[in-house]
């Protein structure tokens, strides 16, 4: 889904990177690929496009694109093998992965695997174009780098025009590069250290050039590991670490988490000193916290949903509770009576049997409860729609006579299973179901459809209620987070948002649609091939 709606901001930023870098689009969907390619185009920069990620590596190496833009959730290859990939292959290339709401583990695991930046579905025209303005500037800092080692290196300072060159370069160059740049000369002094490194340790370079070494920005066993695995090959080679994580100290000699890459100089075999560039992490393990955060809230949205299911099931089970007491009873009081006759066997068994079904009856209602309410991790396999919206009925059917709501079940029989999360896919559900409901205070009539599409095969579910509809201006806002229209304490706008995502990473879409007074129709649309959950963790 591309947001193609541009600000006066988003018009300058496009203005000022009308360029003709070459991008490669990588996305599964051809409408995503069109819409993007179209708005890079115009402004100014020279486009490809592939469907999926073998694809996508046959074009690196036809057009040797700059940056990419990759989506995480594709078949076969997904955005995260393309990274590895790209990054293995073609180290020089920026990639800017593209992800929908609830993937931020995979969000940190793509910048932790080197990605530039990334950018959440739907995506806007301005935070793309933010984000292709970071990798160019990446990318051309990283290149103006690595020649400036390759001077080092080669030892191209013994002139004076070379020096005041190297002096230039670093001043236009290492001063402006967003990772923090630390060189050492052989003696191990601080001989660079750039503004980067200064805000991110909080320390004046005046107190540093020349003076410290590198080993006092470290505490005794962090550098005494850090000296250990430089020296090893474990870590991208012998004298060399890449994308290596440890933790160097700020001027109030507290930890900063950092992922560096260093290597060490030479000069005719011998050592000229070591440069290294860190990465701060601060900003992923906020990431990694907001991630956190955002679990327990949703898990808490599953509990309110829970706590409205709490009447319906206990309507559920009084029911047929209520008849196995009832038999049993009777069969005590004709037990007291004496000898059990004859021709009570045959009664008695159609008793115990009635006593069998109800039981199980419970049984199913308190296991397909206790399944939904737990906290489990994602276990993907075969799921029976018709099952999920039997069981979904069962526990909301008491809340909608309560509501005074009429149940209209369109379902076709024998609807192919999908590949996904049963708990989880009820879930999205009962949101949908008690949406409708709240939406009709006064009663009215849910229609709960499931139809299987061809060409591709596809299941297609619709909950349509005859309530007071939604109002355009909110019907952009439907899947935002937090974003909702009921009053407070009855909801904290985690609903639809989950339901979006859940549904997104089953390869699946979510929409809406109504009419203002009339009805609201939600519709989910699931493939019945490689229905296949793309994210490592996920709504609990």
């Amino acid at each position: 889904m591309m947001n193609t709606t541009t600000t006066k901001q988003g018009k300058q930023i496009a203005m000022t990177i009308a360029d003709g870098w070459p991008v490669l689009i990588i996305d599964d969907e051809q409408d995503i690929r069109d819409v993007t390619a179209l708005t890079l185009m115009d402004a100014g920069y020279r486009v490809e496009t592939a469907a999926d990620g073998a694809e996508g590596l046959v074009r690196c190496e036809q057009f040797s694109p700059r940056i990419i833009i990759t989506d995480i959730r594709m078949p076969g290859m997904d955005g995260i093998q393309v990274l590895e990939t790209i990054k293995r292959r073609f180290p020089e290339t920026e990639v800017i992965v593209a992800t929908a709401f609830g993937e931020m583990e995979t969000a940190i695991r793509a910048l932790q695997l080197d990605a530039s930046d990334f950018i959440t579905k739907p995506i806007h025209t301005e935070a793309m174009m933010v984000a292709l303005e970071r990798a160019r500037h990446r990318y051309t800092t990283r290149q103006q780098l690595k020649d400036y080692t390759r001077h080092l290196e080669k030892g191209l300072t013994r002139t004076t025009r070379q020096l005041e060159e190297t002096v230039a370069f670093q001043d236009r160059l290492i001063e402006s590069s967003m990772d923090g740049i630390c060189g050492c000369d052989g003696s191990g002094k601080v001989v660079t250290f750039n503004r980067s490194m200064e805000r991110m340790l909080g320390i004046d370079r005046a107190g540093v050039m020349n003076r410290a070494t590198l080993e006092d920005f470290f505490s005794q066993a962090e550098y005494r590991r850090f000296q250990e695995d430089l020296a090893a090959s474990g870590h991208g080679g012998h004298n060399r670490l890449m994308l290596y994580e440890t933790c160097l100290l700020d001027h109030r000699r507290q930890p900063v988490p950092v992922q560096l890459s260093a290597t060490v100089l030479k000069d005719e075999h011998e050592s000229a000193g070591w440069v290294c560039f860190f990465r701060d992490l601060r900003r992923i393990h906020r990431l990694e916290q907001k991630m956190s955060d955002q679990a327990r809230l949703l898990h808490q949205d599953k509990m309110m949903s829970l706590g409205r299911l709490a009447a319906s099931v206990a309507h559920e089970i009084n029911n047929p509770l209520a008849g196995i007491l009832n038999y049993i009873r009777l069969m005590l009081r004709t037990v007291k009576k004496g000898p059990l006759p004859a021709d009570k066997h045959t009664q008695f068994t159609g008793y115990l049997a009635l006593v069998e079904t109800e039981t199980d009856r419970c049984s199913k209602i308190v296991s397909s409860l206790l399944t939904f309410s737990r906290r489990s991790p994602i276990s993907v396999g075969p799921v029976s729609i018709n099952e999920i919206l039997d069981r979904s009925i069962v526990l909301a059917r008491h809340r909608l006579e309560l509501g005074n709501v009429k149940l209209a079940a369109r379902i076709a029989d024998g609807l192919p299973d999908i590949s996904g999360d049963a708990n989880q896919l009820q879930q999205c559900l009962l949101n949908l179901i008690f949406n409708a409901v709240d939406a009709m205070p006064d009663g009215g009539t849910l229609t709960l459809g499931a139809a299987l599409e061809s060409n591709p095969e596809t299941v297609v579910i619709q909950v349509t209620d005859t309530g007071h509809g939604i109002h355009e201006a909110d019907m952009g806002h439907l899947f935002e987070p937090f974003y909702t229209t009921k009053q407070e304490g009855h909801g904290i706008g985690l609903g639809l948002s989950t339901t979006y995502g859940i549904i997104d990473r089953h390869g699946g879409a979510l929409t809406a649609a109504s009419q203002p007074g009339q009805t609201t129709t939600f519709e989910i649309r699931l493939p019945v091939e490689a229905s296949v959950l793309n994210s490592p963790g996920g709504p609990a």
